[in-house]
This record gives structure tokens, sequence and C-alpha cells, in this order.
């Protein structure tokens, strides 16, 4: 949303006559424009401290500039008034035109005051315009009914009685067997909105729609664990698959294969992407909706997690003029976040940065991201020999998944470029021993690689239930043998907030491997993956165990979520044996579900 400066004082004293803002919050975002300087607007601050809604500030700053305030609905829209402007225009400018009278042309803007785009609009159209004043959001809203758009609007039709939503329904569709027919009904569209609107809204990382004995079962993973969020009537399974197939341009016919695809969604005024994939089993198809939000993800290193000890030699690698630089750990660990977060830190006009993806989950800002193919031959190998030709400076691969990628990803390192990519290993160390077995030779990983980063998400406790608690001396005991001696403990209790699960977010656990002289050496001469962890510890490399401990030490996680990830790094005492104490069970319900 972007207008032009109004007199703040007059804007404010309107928002606050019609009982829409307080004077001690408009006194607050008035503070917040001085600290922030030129350039941000009154209305754009008082939405974004949350302090009004976009319509508020919009009907207004209507009012400020003596033109009608317009809530706008799908109805307004002629597709023949539309096309009076180029689609690109509309898109680009956030203006509508709405109907037509005579030769004159009422049109919806975001910008009251820009005289240029009235200019611009009488040019295009040959006709007197009238203006009125709506909200971003609902132009964007308006743009994507148009027919030819592939993204789909979530209505804000979700109330927060969902069981009246669910009821709805079980009792509208329940004797419509045809699948396709019964994809187009409303009250099935309602129920698939209903699911993506509250998992985006609930942090999910991925909508899992199962088929169960008697019901189809919705889950959500919220910060990396499933739970539950209702319970379908069987009888809509195919009803619904069919739906999100419509929705992902799939093939609703085909039942038998795996199928793959892709949605985007527009839900309160921003886009979100969708990643859809259906797998038939024995009760019927399976699909999985992973869920692309690039507001719940912060792609600046520094909201990572990362301690100073590691994020500043981090930094430094990825800095360096050519070699590789990994990043390992099991699947959902957050790579390709920490990758992404390192491109972003070193993007600029001067770089030419490639990335070879699949899929591209995130576009980023002055980078050339390119998509594999394996249907039509385009695989990650082929891919990066060809962007070898596209004179790169920096360049991603997705993932070494084999011998011939890692062996072009190390040339390319070792011809003066710098290259980034990812690996599934337990460890830092580990990357380096499943190089040599993908048949890369060890003095080629020696003279290529600058550092491994292993990490690991472990679930946050939630801020506003902390507390600290006494453990078990068993627990407490085995902790200080290991050398990780605590005055405190915390634990989530759960609130509403959490969801009582007493984790609310992820934080990243990391271990950094930088090689050095002595550990090029090592390689090169074959040493063992034990030998390597020495060698790194002599010179303090911090580890997955001791970077979680020492987040358990500062109160962000919690000692079991710890143990989890450290039972599984190789060495050293093994402790997932320990007698835990339990933690408050998650509360399900129709509309808490969960992913994230």
């Amino acid at each position: 949303m972007s207008h032009h400066p109004a007199p703040p004082q007059r804007l404010g004293n309107i928002l606050i006559e019609r009982g829409y803002l307080t004077v001690a919050h408009l006194q607050q975002a008035l503070d917040h424009q001085q600290r922030a300087g030129r350039g941000k607007l009154l209305g754009e601050i008082l939405v974004e401290l949350s302090l009004c809604t976009e319509d508020q500030v919009m009907e207004c700053l209507a009012q400020v500039y003596c033109v009608p305030y317009a809530k706008l609905e799908q109805r307004l829209s002629d597709p023949r008034i539309v096309e009076l402007l180029p689609r690109e225009y509309i898109e680009k400018n956030l203006v509508f035109p709405l109907f037509r009278i005579q030769q004159t042309l009422t049109v919806a803007v975001t910008e009251p005051s820009n005289l240029f785009l009235l200019e611009e609009i009488r040019g295009l159209t040959g006709l007197t315009v009238q203006i009125v004043a709506s909200s971003a959001k609902d132009i964007r809203r308006m743009i994507t009914t148009l027919p030819d758009s592939k993204t789909f609007v979530i209505e804000d039709i979700i109330e927060d009685n969902s069981q009246t939503e669910v009821t709805l329904i079980e009792s509208a569709v329940e004797d419509i067997s045809d699948s396709t027919e019964c994809a187009g009904q409303s009250p099935v569209i309602r129920l698939v909105n209903y699911v993506i609107y509250h998992a985006v809204k609930e942090g999910a990382s991925d909508i899992h729609i199962e088929p169960a004995e008697r019901c189809v079962r919705v889950r959500y993973r919220i910060d990396g664990k499933l739970y539950k969020s209702l319970e379908v009537p069987l009888n809509l399974l195919g009803a619904v698959t069919s739906r999100i197939k419509i929705m992902a341009s799939l093939d609703i016919s085909e039942r038998r294969l795996p199928q793959d695809g892709r949605v985007h969604v527009m839900l309160d005024g921003r886009k979100v992407d969708l990643r859809v994939s259906t797998f038939p089993g024995n009760r019927g198809e399976k699909t999985v909706i992973r869920v692309l939000d690039t507001r719940s993800v912060s792609l600046n290193l520094r909201d990572l997690g990362f301690a100073e000890d590691i994020l500043t030699p981090l930094q430094q690698s990825i800095n360096a003029p050519n070699g590789i630089v990994l990043v390992t750990g099991p699947t959902g660990s957050g790579k390709s976040t920490t990758l992404y977060a390192a491109l972003n830190e070193i993007a600029s006009m001067e770089n030419n940065i490639c990335t070879v993806e699949d899929p591209i989950e995130y576009h980023l800002p002055l980078i050339n991201q390119f998509q594999v193919q394996e249907r039509v031959g385009l695989t990650f190998s082929k891919a990066l020999r060809t962007l070898l030709r596209q004179d790169p400076d920096v360049i991603m691969v997705g993932e070494v998944r084999d011998d011939e990628t890692a062996r072009t990803a190390i040339q390319a390192a070792l011809t003066g470029h710098l290259v980034f990519s990812t690996l599934h290993t337990n460890d830092a160390a580990s990357a380096i021993t499943r190089l040599i077995n993908m048949g890369v030779e060890p003095y080629l990983i020696g003279a290529a690689l600058n550092a491994v980063l292993a990490q690991r998400l472990v679930r946050r406790i939630c801020g506003k239930c902390r507390e600290a608690y006494d453990p078990p001396r068993t627990l407490r005991k085995a902790i200080e043998k290991m050398g990780y001696p605590m005055e405190k403990f915390f634990k989530g209790a759960g609130c509403r907030k959490c969801r009582n699960t007493g984790y609310s977010g992820r934080v990243g656990v990391h271990e950094l491997l930088i090689v050095n002289d002595e550990l090029r050496d090592a390689i090169v001469a074959g040493k063992s993956v034990a030998e390597l962890r020495r060698i790194a510890a002599a010179y303090n490399m911090v580890t997955l165990r001791h970077d979680g401990f020492r987040k358990v030490r500062e109160g962000l996680t919690s000692v079991e979520e710890v143990i989890q990830i450290a039972g599984e790094t190789v060495g050293g005492d093994r402790i997932a044996a320990v007698e835990l104490p339990t933690t408050s069970a998650p509360h399900a319900t129709a509309s808490s579900g969960a992913g994230a």
C-alpha cells in the first residue's frame, strides 16, 4: 500500500473522530515515523504497527482527499470494463476499473493523490476518469478474480466457530458421489479454503490430508511436529482431493499414479505458495501440501539462531572468492533457509548469483534461479554444467545427489567460483566421507572445501509461558557428567498461544567445521571421520550438542529437544535413554492444528 503523504495530523484526527484510533496510539505512530526517517507514511506505519486496519486508513484517506471510499466485491468486476486497461498496468499500479457511464470511467486506486496516475489512465482509455479510494488488499483480490488469473483467493469466510463450518460441509455434500461435480460445490471449496487458511494462520509448514478407516484426517505440521486438526467424513475424500487437484492444475481423472503441482493462493492480501503432492494408498489418495509462506521465514542469517562464534567464521566463508560451502542435516532441518539467507547476504548488482533447485521454494531478488526438470533430462549435474557457461560468480546447487554433481561442483570451486550446496549427513565431518564414498578423490575435496555447516531445528520454548523447573536428578547428573552444568532449567507450561505444547517457533542448532591446513592434509591422507572430528575439536569446533546445551542454558529450548538431536550425533556419551520429564500434550481442536 502506498499513498502520497497527507497532512499527518489531519489523517490522525479523522481516524480519532471515527473511533478507529486513540490519541496515545496516534502519538506512538508519529514517534515511530520520526524515528524511521523519510519515506515512511503515517498510514503505512499505522497498519504496520496493527493500530488500524488498511481499510480504516483508506477510508479516512479518502476523506482527506475528498474522494469516495469503496469496499470492493467480486460482483463489481465487469470483464469488458476491466479490458479498458492493460492487465500489466492494473497489476503494476494497483488500480481497478469498476464501471463506465457514457464517457466517464470510475477506477479504484490506492493513491487518491496521484494526479500523474489519473493522467496516464486518461491517456490509455481516452475517457474522463473518476476515482474512488480502495485498499491494496481489496484491489489485489479483485485482480486475482480476473479470468486468466492462476492465483486463488482464499476469502475471509472462516469463522472462529470451526465446528459449524465442518457440520455445514457434512450435511451439504453427504450424498454427492461424483467427485468432479462435488469438487465445484461451494461447501467443498469452503472446506479446502478453511484447511489452508487455518494452516497458514497457525504457522504450519505442511498439511496432511489422509484417508483413515472411518474418516479423512487432516493434520498440520507445526514446529516440526504433526498435530490433528480435524476429521472429515470419508465420503468427501474424492471431492476434497479433486478440488485440490483443480487448484494445482493436476489431472483429476488420474488416481493410480502420484502427482505433483503448485498453487498460489491469496490470503489477507499477500501471496502464499503451496506445493501439492498426491499419492495413492490402500484407502484412497493421500495429499500433502507444503506451505511456503515467506512471511514466516526470515532470510537473514542473524535471525536464524547462530551464535557469534559460529556466525562470524560462517560469514567469512560465504564471502570467500571461491571454494565450496556445504550445509548438512536431515530433511526438514532448515538447510535451504540457511542457504537462501547466505545468498541474500552476498547478493548485489556486482555479483552474478545463480541457483539450480528442485523445487524453487522462495524467489529472491538479484538472484537467477533455475528449476531442475528431470522429465526433460535437465538434472542437477546437467543444469550445473550449463550454468558454468552463464558466467556465474556464485552458484547454489540445491542438493549433491550423485557423483557427477559432486565432481562438477568441485571443479567449479577449483576454477574460481564460490559454490553452495546441501548434503544429507548427521554431522559436519561425515560430509567429507560422504563425498569420498560418492567417488570424489580426497585431494579434490581437500583443495575445494571451505566449510561444512551441520544443523538441526529444535522447538523454541514459548516466551509467554516459559518457567523454571527442577528436573529429575538423573537428568541433571547426566548433563553435568557431559560437561554442561546448569543452574536453571526451563520449560513451557503450556498456554493458548502455543496450543498448550510449551513451544512456539523453532531455532537452529549448528556445528561449523572450517577446513584449515591440518584438516586438508588429513582429508588428502584419507583419515577416518573420528580423526577428522578430533582435529576439528582441537581447533575448538562447536558441536551440535555443545550449541544445543548452550541454547538450553540461555532458556531458548528445552533439554528434551537437544537430547533428541544429540542422540543422533556420533561419538561421546549417548544420552537419548535418559529419563525425561513429561511435557504438556498438545490441545488439538478443529481450529488449532499444526505444522511449521
